[in-house]
């Protein structure tokens, strides 16, 4: 030890004539701050002042400094659950409207009266979604049978070709005649009569509420 001591003078004269070398604490340094050490890296060069707590850190059982614990990243904030987007139905109710259409004897020609009928039902319909209309034509009791069955099928298309002018989908309107059959009025008076020339229409669809 004395002869690293011996060593260790050698080298602050150097320093001190040359200014090759500077002092720090007890340990040497060169100029770029570097802990001078000896031949195996095993010691630092050191005064006789030196002491654990005047050395340099990491020199000759000095511990070196520890170093940092990491600083964990803050956690990113869980994202907000989305709730779901159910789709809602429209609240819907089934509508009816019906009407009467009226004709003069053996026609199968609306009458003014029978067209504001059905005018009145073609603006209640645009406010419905339209499943069917039904149009059943119907006769009095004069004539034959088979003739009172046509005539009423006659007068019940002359009502699907009215509605369709209107607007209404052809293939939602269906039509039937019952001919005689169901008469609604004693057919032995002419008013009653009057009355079973008709077309009985029903129109079924949803409205959203």
């Amino acid at each position: 030890m004395i002869k690293l001591n011996k060593i260790a003078a050698l080298f602050a004269t150097a320093a001190l004539a040359g200014g090759a070398f500077a002092q720090n604490v007890d340990n040497w340094r060169a100029t770029d701050g570097t802990v001078w050490k000896n031949g195996s890296n095993e010691y630092c060069w050191r005064d006789t002042g030196w002491t654990p707590a005047t050395g340099v850190q990491g020199c000759d059982g000095v511990p070196a400094p520890a170093a940092p614990a990491p600083v964990a990243a803050p956690a990113a904030p869980a994202p907000a659950p989305v709730a779901p987007v159910v789709p809602v139905a429209p609240a819907t109710e089934k509508v009816s409207f019906a009407a009467d259409a009226f004709f003069d004897f053996d026609k199968a020609t609306l009458k003014p009266e029978g067209k504001a009928k059905l005018d009145d039902l073609s603006d209640k319909v645009k406010g419905i979604t339209l499943e069917v209309i039904i149009a059943v034509g119907h006769t009095d009791s004069v004539g034959a049978d088979a003739y009172n069955q046509k005539l009423s099928e006659k007068r019940a298309q002359a009502v699907k070709d009215y509605l369709t002018s209107k607007g209404t989908d052809a293939s939602r309107v269906y039509v039937e005649g019952k001919g005689e059959k169901q008469p609604v009025a004693d057919n032995k008076s002419a008013d009653g009569r009057a009355k079973n020339r008709r077309v009985e229409i029903e129109v079924v669809g949803t409205r959203t509420k």
